[in-house]
């Protein structure tokens, strides 16, 4: 509303803009939503292939290093091949004869169990120990920090048939570590004791030697984790009297538990399909009583040479693999539901 000097009222728009004395006006952009063409005249690609572009080069080497060699056992597993029939270059078709056999051989479900006891305790070994080290890791001080964190890193790096070495000669049976210090503590019958002389004995070995291994992954992971929570969180919980036990559960392990289960399930699947730190230790000695399902498969495959049932016990150990890891599936995606 306009006031002029004569007294006059007259109305005006409320939303016209004001006007700038001098400047021109502009024109109002245009509306179109079409795509800009292209300099040159040449022609784009549609939008919803590039993705598939972008990814094929990686689906391809998957499918080429992965995926054939995985068609290529599921149909030798159907076959009924030995040594004979490998030298003669003829492959019969056996159907499910091999997946019968073994799922009717007790020495296999005894494997079958072994492997799962086995998993089990690295898995449950690393993931406490790497947790408790992770924890030291974030109230260490620098300098402190930065020696522990060298000396995962470097036990980390170690290549695997070194460390198997390595731990070879500690419990050696002649010159090994473990027997001379066995004997210092003053306990009797380690004079040359062989530590691999039973299944349970090489399988506990096997097990040190794995967490030992594995545990800077979870540790490094852990401190990484806790530099991300919150230190008023940790001032709350000391305010409201919280021991360390009770902050670890109500502070920390809620706030990480993404961590714990994406790092359980890697750890799963590492220790489950371990197979050079149990061959290379005792071959899956002594009288196999320390194999696996993947030293199980190699050993039938290449020492008794029977291929066929050896690709047959290679793919029950992927469905089982598979069956068991679907179940941790199900939490992983539970969880990103909640969140």
């Amino acid at each position: 509303m306009t006031v002029h000097s004569q007294g006059a009222v007259t109305s005006a728009p409320q939303d016209a803009p004001p006007k700038s004395a001098g400047l021109p006006e502009t024109p109002a952009p245009a509306t179109g939503t079409g795509p800009t063409p292209p300099r040159g005249g040449g022609k784009s690609l549609p939008t919803g292939w590039l993705p598939y572009l972008l990814v094929a080069p990686a689906v391809l080497a998957l499918a080429t290093l992965l995926l054939y060699p995985l068609i290529k056992n599921v149909i030798l597993s159907l076959q009924d091949i030995n040594k004979v029939e490998f030298i003669q270059r003829k492959y019969p078709f056996a159907g499910i004869a091999n997946y019968t056999e073994l799922l009717g051989d007790s020495t296999f479900w005894t494997v079958v169990v072994r492997s799962f006891a086995f998993t089990l305790a690295n898995v449950a070994l690393i993931m406490v120990l790497g947790s408790l080290i992770g924890i030291l890791l974030n109230r260490l001080g620098k300098k402190m920090r930065l020696v522990l964190s060298m000396a995962l890193v470097m036990a980390w790096a170690m290549p695997i048939v070194a460390s198997v070495q390595v731990f070879r000669w500690l419990f050696d049976e002649q010159f090994g570590v473990m027997n001379w210090v066995m004997r210092t503590a003053g306990f009797s019958g380690y004079e040359q004791h062989n530590w691999m002389e039973t299944g349970l004995s090489t399988m506990v070995i096997v097990t040190i030697l794995v967490v030992w291994g594995s545990i800077p992954f979870v540790a490094l992971n852990m401190y990484a984790g806790l530099t991300t929570v919150g230190a008023e969180l940790y001032e709350a919980a000391r305010m409201d009297g919280a021991n360390g036990w009770q902050t670890f559960w109500k502070i920390v392990f809620p706030n990480l538990k993404p961590f714990f289960l994406i790092t359980t399930f890697l750890e799963v699947i590492w220790v489950f399909k371990a197979f050079t730190q149990v061959y290379a230790m005792n071959k899956g000695g002594p009288d196999r009583a320390s194999e696996i399902l993947p030293v199980f498969a190699y050993v039938e495959g290449q020492s008794q040479a029977h291929y066929g049932l050896a690709a047959a016990i290679s793919v029950l150990t992927i469905v089982i693999l598979v069956v068991v890891m679907s179940f941790y599936f199900r939490l992983i995606l539970k969880q990103e539901e909640e969140q």
